[in-house]
Protein backbone atom coordinates (compact mmCIF):
# COMPACT_ATOMS: atom_id res chain seq x y z
CA UNK A 1 0.00 0.00 0.00
CA UNK A 2 2.86 2.40 0.75
CA UNK A 3 4.42 1.98 -2.70
CA UNK A 4 1.08 2.71 -4.37
CA UNK A 5 0.99 6.14 -2.73
CA UNK A 6 4.66 6.85 -3.36
CA UNK A 7 4.27 7.14 -7.15
CA UNK A 8 1.41 9.68 -7.10
CA UNK A 9 3.21 11.69 -4.40
CA UNK A 10 6.29 11.79 -6.61
CA UNK A 11 4.26 12.92 -9.60
CA UNK A 12 2.64 15.70 -7.55
CA UNK A 13 6.06 16.82 -6.30
CA UNK A 14 7.44 16.80 -9.87
CA UNK A 15 4.42 18.69 -11.20
CA UNK A 16 4.81 21.43 -8.59
CA UNK A 17 8.56 21.61 -9.20
CA UNK A 18 8.01 21.92 -12.97
CA UNK A 19 5.55 24.77 -12.41
CA UNK A 20 8.18 26.55 -10.28
CA UNK A 21 10.64 26.15 -13.16
CA UNK A 22 8.26 27.93 -15.54
CA UNK A 23 6.64 24.96 -17.27
CA UNK A 24 2.91 24.90 -18.03
CA UNK A 25 1.15 21.64 -17.29
CA UNK A 26 -0.76 20.35 -20.34
CA UNK A 27 -1.79 16.97 -18.90
CA UNK A 28 -1.06 14.55 -16.10
CA UNK A 29 -1.40 10.76 -16.22
CA UNK A 30 -2.44 10.87 -19.87
CA UNK A 31 -3.42 7.33 -20.88
CA UNK A 32 -4.14 5.32 -23.98
CA UNK A 33 -4.12 1.61 -24.77
CA UNK A 34 -0.41 1.89 -25.53
CA UNK A 35 0.58 3.35 -22.19
CA UNK A 36 0.66 6.37 -19.92
CA UNK A 37 2.66 9.57 -19.74
CA UNK A 38 3.09 10.89 -16.23
CA UNK A 39 3.21 14.61 -17.06
CA UNK A 40 3.04 16.56 -20.31
CA UNK A 41 4.31 20.14 -20.12
CA UNK A 42 4.86 23.12 -22.38
CA UNK A 43 7.62 25.69 -22.26
CA UNK A 44 8.50 28.19 -24.97
CA UNK A 45 8.08 26.27 -28.24
CA UNK A 46 8.49 22.82 -26.69
CA UNK A 47 6.06 20.10 -25.70
CA UNK A 48 7.78 17.80 -23.23
CA UNK A 49 6.73 14.31 -22.19
CA UNK A 50 7.95 13.64 -18.66
CA UNK A 51 8.42 10.29 -16.95
CA UNK A 52 8.67 10.56 -13.17
CA UNK A 53 10.60 7.95 -11.20
CA UNK A 54 10.51 8.03 -7.43
CA UNK A 55 13.47 5.98 -6.22
CA UNK A 56 14.18 6.83 -2.57
CA UNK A 57 16.20 3.67 -1.91
CA UNK A 58 17.94 3.24 -5.25
CA UNK A 59 21.21 4.59 -6.55
CA UNK A 60 20.77 5.34 -10.22
CA UNK A 61 23.64 5.32 -12.65
CA UNK A 62 22.11 4.18 -15.93
CA UNK A 63 19.02 5.50 -17.70
CA UNK A 64 18.21 2.01 -18.98
CA UNK A 65 17.75 0.88 -15.38
CA UNK A 66 15.49 3.83 -14.62
CA UNK A 67 13.47 3.82 -17.86
CA UNK A 68 14.14 0.72 -19.93
CA UNK A 69 13.90 0.52 -23.70
CA UNK A 70 10.42 -1.04 -23.64
CA UNK A 71 9.14 1.74 -21.38
CA UNK A 72 10.73 4.33 -23.67
CA UNK A 73 8.99 2.76 -26.67
CA UNK A 74 5.63 2.80 -24.89
CA UNK A 75 6.08 6.45 -23.90
CA UNK A 76 6.96 7.33 -27.51
CA UNK A 77 3.91 5.51 -28.90
CA UNK A 78 1.67 7.22 -26.38
CA UNK A 79 3.25 10.61 -27.18
CA UNK A 80 2.52 10.05 -30.88
CA UNK A 81 -1.12 9.44 -30.12
CA UNK A 82 -1.23 12.55 -27.92
CA UNK A 83 0.20 14.61 -30.77
CA UNK A 84 -2.32 13.16 -33.23
CA UNK A 85 -5.21 14.09 -30.97
CA UNK A 86 -3.86 17.49 -29.88
CA UNK A 87 -3.00 19.25 -33.12
CA UNK A 88 -2.11 22.55 -31.42
CA UNK A 89 1.28 21.02 -30.60
CA UNK A 90 2.13 20.11 -34.21
CA UNK A 91 4.47 23.06 -34.75
CA UNK A 92 6.31 22.61 -31.46
CA UNK A 93 9.58 20.85 -30.71
CA UNK A 94 9.28 17.55 -28.87
CA UNK A 95 11.38 16.27 -26.01
CA UNK A 96 11.33 13.31 -23.62
CA UNK A 97 12.52 14.08 -20.09
CA UNK A 98 12.88 11.98 -16.98
CA UNK A 99 12.62 13.39 -13.48
CA UNK A 100 14.14 11.20 -10.78
CA UNK A 101 13.30 11.78 -7.14
CA UNK A 102 16.03 10.05 -5.12
CA UNK A 103 14.05 10.76 -1.94
CA UNK A 104 10.59 10.18 -0.50
CA UNK A 105 8.47 13.19 -1.57
CA UNK A 106 6.00 12.50 1.25
CA UNK A 107 8.62 13.31 3.87
CA UNK A 108 11.12 15.52 2.04
CA UNK A 109 9.87 18.88 0.81
CA UNK A 110 12.96 20.94 -0.11
CA UNK A 111 15.07 18.45 -2.05
CA UNK A 112 15.96 18.99 -5.70
CA UNK A 113 14.94 16.32 -8.20
CA UNK A 114 17.31 15.13 -10.88
CA UNK A 115 15.95 16.46 -14.18
CA UNK A 116 17.28 14.57 -17.19
CA UNK A 117 16.36 16.76 -20.14
CA UNK A 118 16.13 14.99 -23.49
CA UNK A 119 16.76 11.72 -21.68
CA UNK A 120 15.84 9.67 -24.73
CA UNK A 121 14.46 10.26 -28.17
CA UNK A 122 12.27 8.65 -30.76
CA UNK A 123 13.62 9.11 -34.26
CA UNK A 124 10.22 8.25 -35.75
CA UNK A 125 8.28 11.26 -34.42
Amino acid sequence: MTEQRLGPAGETFAENWLKQQGYTIAARNWRTRTGEIDIIVEKDDWVIFVEVKTLPHTVFTDLDIIVGKRKQERICKTAKYFLLTHRKYNQMHIRFDVIVLPFDPRTTKDAEPVHLENAFEDCYI
